[in-house]
């Protein structure tokens, strides 16, 4: 596959013209900090030049394949740009991932370098003999590698090279979707894209060098992603944790300053109801950008309350738009005056984006209308990695199709009800789960939610919901039933709710796994619908 742009004039869009520039800036500032270790943008530079070279050493060529399968970290970070300044497209994978699913993203992306972290070696172990591509891999650890592993630090004693010359449409990298329903798709993203996008959220998220963003969502994902290349555009000092745990989010927020962060809906709920939440400071928190799945309205308006100096913006996309298409400012965030009601909207288009809510014949619908959201924009996608029928369809009318519900209301606020495909069909009737739940969350016992559809020999499908109590809470299942027939039409509200006494499934990214779920329920089904 040619995923080399036409030849352009030099000084295109490229992750390692982020780097430079803020070299020339800002030198001395710091860039990353990991526990004890901590990096100047002049010597991340440094570093990133010299990983670099040592790929070509390796024979690592222009658009060869290179991944990762790690915990966050600073030598995460330093990957994504180094891979870039070689010429090599990096390839993050999910660090929750089955050996078959690891073994399918790897193969299927013909990755030939891969890196690998102590705390994920035994998923590596136990799907390496499957591997087809893989021929050098490096040990992120501090310790010896351990047999057949290239020690990290060691690397990046080779000498530097200059920086790569891709840029613009150039293949960058290739995030693959999380799979949960069907086969993974890698998406490719392209220069351009990945470093047009916090261009394109700047006029609201206000990214400034002051700034200490903390990186507590998963490296793997496009969300962060996207906060790593803000951080280098912006010059901002990124702390990372290796990964998502209430109680180090906390402590960071109040020991190290930080000012922004990055979090999905399940994790803000997860820190603001944490029994310990009060004991913290977290008044120099100022921004809080929130995305990747609904926010339901209870936990937004309790994080308001345990964080009050912090602002709350959403953002809403997907992989394919690298990641953002719309934003809800903060001023928006709020439950009463003229600007309430937009609370559970995702927000209005960035700039370069244009968005489209369109019926299966492709049509615009009327204002107010649910439809196929679909978008377009220079951050969209190059398409679907060797599969071109997919991403001809998903192209189809020269719009990207999302594949998410939703409507735009006439001042071009769009409202996401839920997945397309998600969608609970009862009775004739169509569901999003998402309302739904955003109605049980709304309950003040509820800490976890996941609405879903179950067999039904009358109704097809019935409207099920899955629930976790917080501690020391009581509440039965008629009480959570009749508490959502006093918010949303009676068709909608659950028929039947099952109380979890465990946290409910999660992906890597932070999102229910709504498919673990289902199940049980559907396991002797012949089809996964009524």
């Amino acid at each position: 596959m040619d995923t080399t742009a036409h030849p352009r004039a030099p000084g295109g869009a490229s992750l390692c013209q982020l780097i430079r520039r803020t070299v020339q800036l800002r030198p001395h500032a710091t860039a990353t900090q990991f526990g004890d270790r901590q990096s100047t943008w002049a010597g991340l530079q440094d570093r990133i030049a010299r990983l670099a070279g040592w790929l070509h050493e390796l024979g690592v060529e222009e658009g060869d394949r290179v991944a990762i399968l790690a915990l966050n970290s600073d030598r995460y970070f330093e990957y994504y740009f180094a891979v870039s300044w070689a010429g090599a497209v990096f390839v993050p994978i999910n660090t929750r991932l089955a050996p078959a699913e690891m073994v399918y993203w790897l193969n299927d992306s013909e990755s030939s370098v891969l890196f690998v972290d102590e705390a994920l070696l035994p998923s590596f172990r136990a799907a390496e003999s499957q591997l087809e591509t893989v021929r050098t891999k490096v040990f992120l650890g501090d310790g010896a590698p351990p047999d057949g592993f290239l020690p990290y630090e060691d690397l990046v004693a080779h000498d530097p090279i200059p920086a790569s010359r891709r840029q613009g449409n150039d293949l960058a990298g290739i995030f693959y979707t999380g799979g949960t329903t069907g086969r993974s798709k890698g998406v490719m993203l392209s220069h351009r894209g990945l470093t047009l996008n916090p261009l394109q959220a700047q006029s609201v998220v206000q990214f400034k060098p002051a700034d200490v963003l903390l990186h507590a969502a998963p490296m793997f994902h496009i969300a962060d992603g996207f906060l790593c290349m803000a951080s280098a555009m912006h010059g901002v000092k990124s702390v990372i944790l290796p990964g998502f745990e209430p109680t180090l989010v906390l402590r960071a927020v109040e020991k190290d300053g930080i000012t922004q962060t990055l979090l999905v809906p399940t994790m803000i709920g997860m820190v603001v109801n944490h029994p310990e939440v009060e004991k913290y400071d977290l008044s120099g928190l100022q921004r809080v950008l929130y995305g990747a799945s609904p926010m339901p309205e209870g936990v937004i308006v309790r994080a308001m309350e345990v964080m009050p100096s912090a602002e709350f913006v959403q953002a809403y996309g997907q992989t394919e738009t690298s990641p953002i298409l719309t934003i809800l400012e903060s001023e928006y965030h709020v439950t009463s005056g003229p600007k309430a009601g937009r609370l559970r909207s995702a927000g209005r288009a960035l700039p370069g984006v244009e968005m489209s809510i369109q019926d299966p014949a492709g049509n615009e619908v009327p204002r107010g209308t649910v439809g196929e959201v679909c978008a377009r924009g220079d951050n969209i996608m190059i398409g679907y990695w060797k599969l071109p029928e997919l991403t001809a369809e998903t192209f189809r009318g020269g719009w990207l199709h999302t594949g998410d519900g939703g409507y735009m209301d006439e001042d071009g606020f769009v409202f996401i009800v839920d997945r397309v495909k998600d969608m609970i069909i009862t009775g004739g009737e169509n569901v999003y789960s998402a309302e739904v739940e955003n109605a049980v969350y709304l309950h003040p016992a509820v800490a976890e939610c996941a609405v879903i559809g179950i067999p039904h020999d009358a109704w097809g499908e019935q409207v099920h919901a899955i629930v976790r109590r917080k501690p020391g809470s009581s509440i039965t299942e008629q009480e959570l039933i009749e508490h959502c027939h006093g918010l949303i039409a009676g068709f909608k509200c659950p028929r039947s709710v099952t109380f979890s006494e465990d946290p409910l499934p999660l992906s890597g990214a932070g999102k229910i796994l709504k498919s673990e779920l289902r199940k049980p329920y559907w396991q002797d089904q012949t089809r996964s619908v009524h």
